[in-house]
């Protein structure tokens, strides 16, 4: 359980506005953060980085009150008797964009028909003036958040967060901020930033974008897998060195797969398909291949398997499967056509989870197991789901047990064994190995391994860089939407797939 309290007044400027100690966060079979700790200071900015699935997203829901820690302690200095407060500001802002921005800067304490005062429409705008005013040229606050250029919003964000501060030492935790940006207005928000931080304001910035990170931090912590693995002084860190906190793995040092399969015809081809955030992506996928898509969350990649499948439609100039033109997809067409695909949420997405195993698992072949009058064969059910209960090493082999009540790397067996029964000549992946355990992750692993022996193409879409590298002859980066890089070879490594991703500028290039 997290203590947030405030604790004695800070004597010195050193002393921190916010100590986290310990933090600890479990889920079913996976620890999220272990043992984190990290402090704020006034007038300090802390980038606080790692890949997907390195705890920085958690860390912030605890924060927010949205989880509730398992272990550590949280707290907050207090200021001339006034306690520090902590404010947070969303990726996506928490705005109302059809509201102007007077509006969502006084919807915060506006107590509307709980009290018969009016909304003063004329006090609010120079409130809202003055606030904006602090971070450069002023803007037109009568007109819609939608209106707004994306950086003025962002700065509508920051300004309700300050609206009522009795000091400026608190604690602003701004959670990937710039994703929206463009490079000009990501220098207003900096700006906007320093100015906070020079006042007495500490920040914590969550980003991907570690060139974004070098350039405004003057502390940097890293997280990998849970477990806080740096926090360094921002003076003397370079491009390299945070890379390699990043991965894990020094810069330079061998880390290429060694996959050497043997490839047939083009299963799948795609012309300039959109959608979402995904623009003009070319893609070809052999028989036998294993083609990877990486990227930071909000790069396309976890739209893209979807779009390919049928279940998120999409645009697109030409669509070629198995050498024919499948322009108009739909999930159902694409499993008679001979595709599968396993989702990244497999509870919500890949399975019926109050069904037992025996149910899910024969879900895509019902009409073979039907009798001539119709009715499904349960002896044939049962004699199915129990051999595929059985190859795919499903513990405990319960074919009549509720799925839920499965492990989630046992869930994924199950999962993974209701495609591949039936050898797709196409196989899409995302995020195959999420939320699973060593054991179970290698069994899919070699699931994956098999089916590219059998014939079939497989796209694996993954924010892990080092499984990307174990499973596929090539992955393309998709880096805003568009495909940065494709590496294959030598070039296949994790930290040029962390440089890509992340849009830095190689050693050779600086």
């Amino acid at each position: 359980m997290t203590n947030l309290s405030p604790t004695v007044e800070a004597s010195r400027d050193t002393s921190p506005l916010l100590h986290i100690e310990g933090m600890i966060k479990d889920f079913p079979g996976n620890r999220a953060l272990d043992d984190v700790s990290l402090d704020v200071r006034s007038g300090e900015v802390v980038a606080v980085v790692g890949h997907n699935g390195s705890g920085k997203s958690t860390l912030v829901k605890i924060l927010a009150g949205v989880y509730t820690s398992d272990g550590g302690t949280v707290e907050l200095s207090s200021h001339d008797g006034v306690d520090t407060s902590l404010h947070i500001i969303h990726q996506d802002l928490g705005l109302a964009n059809e509201l102007t921005g007077i509006e969502n800067l006084g919807i915060t304490h506006y107590k509307g028909a709980s009290s018969f005062a009016p909304f003063d429409r004329k006090k609010e705008r120079a409130k809202a003036r003055a606030l904006i005013s602090r971070f450069g040229e002023p803007f037109d606050v009568d007109v819609p958040i939608s209106k707004l250029a994306p950086a003025q919003r962002s700065i509508i964000g920051i300004a309700r967060a300050l609206d009522g501060w009795q000091h400026p030492r608190n604690v602003l935790i701004l959670d990937e901020p710039t994703e929206a940006l463009h490079a000009s207005e990501v220098k207003v928000l900096f700006d906007a930033v320093k100015k906070l931080a020079a006042d007495g304001a500490g920040v914590i910035f969550i980003s991907h974008r570690l060139d974004e990170v070098l350039d405004l931090a003057d502390r940097v912590v890293v997280l990998r897998d849970g477990r806080k693995v740096a926090d360094v002084e921002r003076v003397g860190l370079d491009h390299d060195r945070l890379v390699s906190y990043v991965t894990g793995i020094p810069v330079g040092e061998a880390e290429h797969g060694e996959n050497a399969r043997v490839h047939g015809d083009v299963v799948l081809e795609i012309r300039g398909l959109a959608g979402e955030i995904l623009d003009g992506i070319d893609l070809r996928v052999s028989a036998g291949e294993v083609v990877g898509v990486a990227g930071v969350l909000g790069s396309g990649r976890e739209a893209l398997p979807a779009m390919i499948f049928g279940s998120v439609p999409a645009d697109v100039d030409s669509f070629t499967l198995a050498g024919k033109s499948y322009l108009k997809r739909s999930p159902g067409e694409s499993i008679r056509r001979g595709v599968a695909f396993v989702p990244g949420d497999r509870a919500k997405l890949g399975s019926v989870r109050p069904m037992t195993a025996r149910e899910n698992v024969t879900l895509p072949e019902l009409k073979s197991l039907t009798t001539g009058l119709g009715a499904i064969s349960t002896a044939r059910e049962k004699a199915h789901a129990a051999s595929l209960v059985e190859a795919y090493d499903v513990k405990p082999p319960r074919a009549e047990q509720v799925f839920q009540q499965f492990s989630g790397g046992n869930q994924q067996k199950i999962v993974f064994a209701k495609w591949l029964r039936n050898k797709p000549r196409l196989l899409l992946l995302e995020e195959p190995t999420q939320g699973v355990d060593i054991g179970a992750k290698q069994a899919i692993y070699d699931a994956i391994d098999g089916a590219a022996e059998g014939g079939a193409g497989v796209l694996v879409c993954s924010s892990e860089a080092k499984e990307l590298v174990r499973l596929c002859d090539r992955v393309l980066v998709l880096r805003d939407g568009r495909i940065a890089a494709e590496l294959a070879g030598d070039e296949l490594t994790e930290t040029r797939l962390v440089i890509e991703g992340y849009g830095l500028k190689s050693e050779d290039e600086q």
